[in-house]
């Protein structure tokens, strides 16, 4: 008896098959990256306003006290007056970020704490995290971000005036008027009229973190348009 004769070829995939076969798949991952890609940035912007909202105080706090590098400054209410009308230039732009310091060991110059730089470690144990904000010429800036913990963030500060209204609004950046608008503005801390400077900090953060950008051409604060956080804090004499 004659036995079937069974062929062991398998027919294979035309290329009209594979050309579909890619398309849906095309199809599916970009309906994946419109539903997923915006929760993805979502997430990462709260995170940065998160990181930015500790620092806040930090900024607060640092803003009027005299370390051993302010000591052009009499008062401490001085040394914002000039910070906050300084800000947005390059040349005096201010960073905020955190760095991981050394438990127990020797203060700096300026009372801060010297950066942890053995690399591996446990925060409490083996370091902490310090907040700190720091002019962009500044002599530790270096140090501190060679133990950076985090990303680093650069702050605009603008006073806030009162309106016709009577309601407080963004004034003009490079200037500190008199709040109430009545042209008493003064020239100084010592001839501001007001015992208090109310001002909005824009926290921007940078694209890069290292030295180099930080205090090269490519970093230009006027081009920081979009802040991922604001706070309305005050300072007072």
């Amino acid at each position: 008896m004659k036995k079937p004769n069974f062929s062991t070829s398998r027919r294979g995939f035309t290329l009209m098959e594979t050309v579909i076969a890619i398309g849906v798949l095309a199809l599916l991952l970009t309906g994946f990256l419109a539903v997923f890609a915006p929760a993805t940035a979502g997430i990462r912007k709260a995170v940065s306003i998160q990181e930015a909202d500790r620092l806040a105080f930090a900024l607060q706090k640092e803003l009027v006290l005299l370390r051993d590098t302010s000591s052009d400054y009499d008062t401490g209410f001085e040394k914002a007056y000039e910070w906050i009308k300084a800000s947005t230039e390059d040349d005096n732009a201010l960073l905020v970020y955190q760095y991981r310091s050394q438990i127990g060991g020797s203060l700096r110059s300026d009372g801060t704490p010297s950066p942890y730089l053995d690399g591996e470690g446990t925060a409490g144990k083996d370091f902490i995290i310090q907040p700190m904000l720091r002019r962009k010429g500044d002599a530790e800036l270096r140090n501190d971000l060679k133990a950076l913990e985090g990303r680093i963030y650069t702050t605009k500060l603008v006073q806030l005036v009162f309106n016709s209204q009577g309601e407080m609004e963004r004034g003009t950046e490079g200037e500190i008027t008199s709040p109430s608008g009545d042209g008493s503005a003064g020239t100084d801390a010592e001839t501001y009229p007001e015992a208090v400077i109310a001002f909005a900090a824009e926290f921007h953060l940078l694209p890069n973190s290292s030295y180099n950008y930080i205090n090269g051409s490519n970093f230009n604060i006027t081009e920081l348009n979009s802040p991922v956080f604001t706070r309305n804090l005050a300072v007072r004499r």
